[in-house]
């Protein structure tokens, strides 16, 4: 069942279980909601009075923050609710929140703040009966550092699976810059006042494309067993993707990786999150300190790391290395720089998906120099020595009779990003046995 059908449905068997779901809740939030710093991951606190249905805390959701919101650097959003919608990949019967303040230049204040499962597409509004208020180590507000993170306790909310979950803060007091990721591809809300437990959405008349603030969203789930992170670029973000509609190709993947499961298919049961940054390279950071657009080398332990009980990880990286270079990339450079990334997620015992670079003749970057060190790298990544595993998706993607060019259906038009069915063609292209086991390049 596809975003854009069944949320009549969907609502409906989420009403009938918030009942059930909040009398079976036990709760985990002592020593898993932290006050601020590193969020760690694994499976709730053993408790033998639990239900079976306990499960696991992993990763449904999640974005990398991407800079400092312009226009927002003295009051922030100071006196105004902000409603961000986002999917989750599982479902589950619990959900906790990691908020941001990466790019503030004072403490951001967290007055109210809540989760609910939308009611469906285009509407800031709530399921009846699932608005829950998030407290802070015990408490209904939060004071957020410049520069830190906190994670909510949990709160007994039935996510549904491939369904959209609202998360709403309200500040009340001037905390600018806002902390955001510019392409979200998904409309969210915001309201004058404190509307965080508002649940008609009435209020909500301001509508924007990025994500405020959160970062952020696990759930206690019987459906996943850990977390696939996607480090990637624009093409990861799905920036050339429908508005709204799901369809970046790591949402496809989570759909790809749900239905084998469902098929009694040996394939890890895994959520999958992304932490795609449009313009994002292996080596190079944007301006600004904290800097904006962090490099993949230098938010691999924020965006990958830290993430909920990660499992795999995949990197599709390096495009940007070779298109923004203002002289020639190097390709040993770049591929030096994957295995870094490699070598800090074997330190973790995680496994590395690595993609290679796809074509992008026709984009007004392309030269055929740049097109050599493409080249170059790909064949690096093919031969093995730098990713555990290797999707070709410049072969999945490429136009057979002119393989410097994407294929014309798989091509938004703008000859680097792919389209909407260029992006599933990506998904499909993924092997999901890779998913299984540890990190084994030798490196």
């Amino acid at each position: 069942m596809t975003k854009r059908h069944g949320y009549a449905l969907l609502t409906a068997i989420v009403a009938l279980i918030v009942v059930l779901s909040t009398v079976l809740y036990v709760s985990v939030s002592s020593g898993d909601g932290r006050p601020a710093g590193p969020v760690t991951a694994g499976r709730a606190p053993h408790n033998p009075a639990a239900p079976a249905s306990a499960g696991t805390w992993v990763g449904t959701w999640s974005t990398a923050p991407s800079g400092a919101e312009p226009g927002t650097g003295a009051a922030g959003l100071a006196g105004r609710s902000v409603r961000n919608v986002v999917h989750a990949s599982v479902g589950g019967t619990s959900a906790r929140v990691t908020l941001s303040n990466l790019y503030g230049r004072s403490p951001l204040t967290v007055a109210h703040a809540s989760v609910a499962v939308a009611a469906g597409d285009g509407t800031a509004a709530a399921v009846p009966g699932t608005m829950r208020r998030l407290t802070f180590a015990g408490l209904p507000s939060v004071v957020i550092p410049a520069g830190e993170q906190v994670m909510s306790d949990a709160a007994p909310v039935p996510v549904p699976q491939d369904g959209d979950v609202l998360i709403t803060l309200y500040s009340p007091t001037p905390s600018g810059p806002v902390t955001y990721h510019r392409h979200a591809r998904q409309t969210s809300y915001v309201a004058d006042g404190d509307a965080a437990e508002n649940v008609t959405g009435a209020p909500y008349t301001g509508r924007t494309q990025v994500w405020r603030y959160v970062t952020a969203l696990d759930v206690l789930s019987d459906a996943a067993d850990g977390t696939v992170v996607v480090l990637g670029d624009s093409i990861t973000d799905g920036i050339t993707s429908t508005a709204d509609a799901d369809h970046r190709w790591t949402d496809v993947l989570s759909d790809r990786l749900r239905a084998a499961v469902a098929s009694g298919a040996d394939v890890p049961r895994y959520s999958v999150v992304n932490e795609g940054i449009s313009g994002n390279q292996v080596l190079a950071s944007g301006p600004g300190r904290p800097a904006d657009n962090a490099s993949g080398l230098s938010r691999f332990r924020r965006d990958v790391l830290e993430r909920t009980d990660v499992k795999v990880v995949v990197v599709a990286l390096g495009v940007n290395d070779i298109l923004r270079n203002p002289r020639l990339a190097d390709p040993e450079r770049i591929t030096g720089g994957l295995r870094a990334l490699v070598r800090q997620a074997h330190g973790r015992g995680l496994k590395v998906v690595g993609a290679t670079l796809m074509p992008f003749q026709g984009h007004r970057g392309y030269t055929d120099a740049r097109e050599a060190v493409r080249q170059r790298v790909n064949a690096r990544i093919r031969a093995g020595g730098v990713f555990d595993a290797v999707v070709d998706f410049d072969e999945a993607l490429r136009d057979p009779y002119a393989p410097r060019r994407l294929r014309a259906e798989y091509d938004s038009g703008d000859h680097l990003h792919p389209s909407d069915l260029g992006y599933r063609r990506m998904a499909l292209a993924f092997d999901l046995d890779d998913l299984e086991g540890a990190g084994q390049a030798r490196l």
